[in-house]
């Protein structure tokens, strides 16, 4: 008969949905992370979060500071995990440039959007944002608002 789908694993680690509802975002890049053995381990057991995370360019770098990965019980001995330590965004040096252009001259902050596996890599999508102001957070509630009555009257005729 019919063939069954095998389920595929999400790839999904960690998501910010605090970042799209705060900021009104433009342009997104995907980034790699430096992480150590233990961080990767706690990653692939689920205990990462990106909730309260931002990024900083510091000498021509990108770094992610207050993403949590907490460490598990049976991490290595020989080395004293921290939980928000910076960790560094392997970008491509024109990304970076158009980072620093977009930060310094224009006013824009970087946001993590979400954290996922690609391949064997663990992957960071950032992205160029603007703060919402409350106005804007309330016209873009409403506008979603409207869109799911607009599908909800279609899907009833």
């Amino acid at each position: 008969m019919g063939k069954k789908k095998k389920k595929t694993p999400s790839n999904m680690i960690a998501q910010n949905k605090k970042a799209r509802h705060d900021y009104s975002l433009e342009t997104e890049y995907e980034a790699g992370l430096v992480l150590q053995g233990w961080e990767v381990k706690s990653i692939r057991a689920g205990k990462a979060q990106i909730r309260e995370a931002y990024v900083q360019l510091q000498n021509g770098e990108a770094f992610l500071y207050g993403a949590t990965i907490t460490p598990l019980l049976s991490a290595s001995t020989h080395v004293s995990p921290t939980q928000q330590r910076s960790r560094k965004l392997l970008l491509h040096a024109y990304e970076l440039a158009r980072l620093v252009g977009a930060v310094e001259r224009k006013g824009y902050t970087i946001v993590p959007l979400s954290l996922y596996w690609k391949n064997s890599h663990v992957k960071c999508k950032i992205a160029l944002a603007k703060g919402k102001q409350l106005f804007d957070k309330r016209a873009s509630e409403k506008e979603k608002d409207w869109n799911r009555d607009k599908a909800r009257l279609a899907k009833m005729t």
